[in-house]
């Protein structure tokens, strides 16, 4: 069996037990726990001088080789190219896209460097699955420096429609370079759908029943993998934590209030402003609701040294405040936005303890907490989704009540509605929702794309079901 090797740009430290680092962390070390295999990429760590080899540490079967960048990679590669031009792009915000040319040079110059270290630590018959925006050019320098083991690419966040990704001006350097791959994944068939169209109409490539495409002389496979969890082990930690201070002080906080729960990461693609305008048009357009709900927002910072972030949270300071400030009285306090982090197990007591999970991201490939918040659910009492039709996950999650998050009437009748759900309603919506999840959990996005990545030639396998039915392990 050939060895597997994971690429991506942050080799998140794992310890067992612990909380890892969000969906591609959970996801990238669960497909090597198990396989056994290598992973590869930057350790987080800036230095005056770019590394001559990588580091390698052994855990258990699981070889880590990481490397440094220096600060102007970091600044070129990291802060510029992948988080001001490529993540408000593809999340479709160019409005707050920044290019500059050196970026992308840094960035083709930080994909070289990586193609390099990795090349002398493959075996001849390697699987390299690369993961996620930071690495769009990898397969193309592993080519240039003569790699010939099967390259995969798997895309964590939304992939743009044509006439936007057209906005960062060397896309067709891009996309050309994607080609490059044996096999790019895509979270929903909406983004694959955008991909193989810029191909068709601008690159005159041709489109095969099968999800290939042939562009620049070769076949790439292209394919759906919507990515998952594991809703039982979520179910457990969700009640292991159940006693913990943190949890009983938010229900003594709420005195017999129900609960709408939030939890992002501090990024204007989670529309965090809009989801608190929609909370704020609930208590205006049903008072009765005023004094009977509390909605907390958890919002740890990230990327707080990318342009744009700072104001980002400024702005939900203000709007939190005005709403505090319009609605509060002496005993009741309607909106808590809490900038801290939590670990996983006391995140899932949270979503356990609320009525209400409030997930409405402006655009997002998939949207975990989406999952993560049905799988927490106490199966006799569970809660309601309130989930942005601009997450992957609403192309699944069938028994959340599905808002668009630029309507904020919408939003708050949504949000009466999940508050005031008959329990009955709520058990068939959940009862639906969690035997998706069961059966198209980590695992199966894991082995779909493994056995697509080792089929011998493109075209060789039926093409991959639709996001709405990912074929099961």
């Amino acid at each position: 069996m050939s060895r597997l090797v994971i690429v991506s740009n942050r080799v998140a430290p794992i310890t067992e037990g612990k909380p890892t680092a969000g969906g591609l962390a959970i996801g990238v070390f669960e497909a090597l726990k198990n396989t056994g295999g290598m992973w590869f990429g930057w350790n987080g760590e800036i230095r005056a001088e770019p590394a001559s080899a990588p580091e390698i540490a052994q855990r258990n079967n699981v070889t880590f080789a990481t490397v440094p960048l220096t600060r102007r990679d970091y600044n070129t590669y990291y802060r510029g190219f992948s988080n001001a031009t490529l993540w408000p792009t593809f999340h479709y915000r160019d409005d707050l896209t920044r290019y500059q040319r050196d970026d992308y040079n840094g960035y083709r110059h930080v994909n070289a460097r990586f193609a390099a270290l990795l090349a002398p630590l493959l075996e001849h018959d390697d699987l390299i699955w690369v993961h996620d925006y930071h690495l769009l050019p990898f397969a193309q320098a592993c080519r240039q420096i003569g790699v010939k083991q099967r390259l995969g690419f798997f895309l964590h966040i939304p992939f743009p429609s044509p006439q936007v990704l057209m906005t960062v001006p060397p896309h067709e350097a891009l996309v050309r370079a994607m080609c490059e791959y044996d096999l790019v994944g895509f979270q929903t068939e909406t983004d694959r759908t955008a991909f193989t169209d810029y191909l068709v109409r601008h690159v005159g490539a041709t489109l095969h029943e099968d999800g290939t495409v042939t562009a620049y002389g070769r076949a790439v496979r292209t394919g759906v993998y919507p990515i998952g969890v594991y809703p039982d082990e979520i179910q457990q930690q969700a009640t292991a934590r159940a006693t913990i201070k943190h949890i009983l002080d938010l229900k003594q906080g709420l005195q017999e209030r129900k609960l709408i729960m939030s939890v992002d990461r501090l990024d204007y693609s989670k529309g965090m402003l809009e989801r608190f305008r929609g909370f704020e048009r609930l208590l205006e357009l049903w008072p009765n609701q005023q004094g009977t709900v509390s909605f907390v927002q958890v919002a740890p910072p990230s990327r707080s040294d990318v342009a744009g972030y700072g104001e980002i949270r400024r702005q939900l300071e203000t709007e939190a405040g005005h709403i505090n400030g319009r609605f509060s009285d002496l005993a009741w306090t309607p909106l808590r936005y809490i900038n801290k982090r939590y670990d996983h197990e006391v995140l899932m007591s949270f979503f356990r303890a609320s009525q209400v999970g409030y997930v409405t991201p402006l655009r997002d490939g998939m949207n975990l907490v989406a999952k993560e918040y049905v799988a927490a659910q106490d199966p006799a009492d569970p809660g309601v989704l309130v989930l942005s039709c601009f997450a992957g996950a609403a192309q699944e999650l069938d028994g959340a009540l599905i808002v668009n998050p630029y309507d904020i009437d919408g939003m708050a009748e949504a949000l009466r509605a999940a508050l005031n759900m008959a329990l009955s309603e709520r058990q068939t919506r959940y009862e639906r929702m969690m035997a998706t999840l069961r059966k198209h959990n980590l695992s199966t996005w894991r082995n779909r794309f493994i056995a697509d990545l080792r089929a011998p030639e493109a075209g060789a396998k039926p093409p991959p079901l639709r996001c709405a039915q990912p074929a099961a392990a």
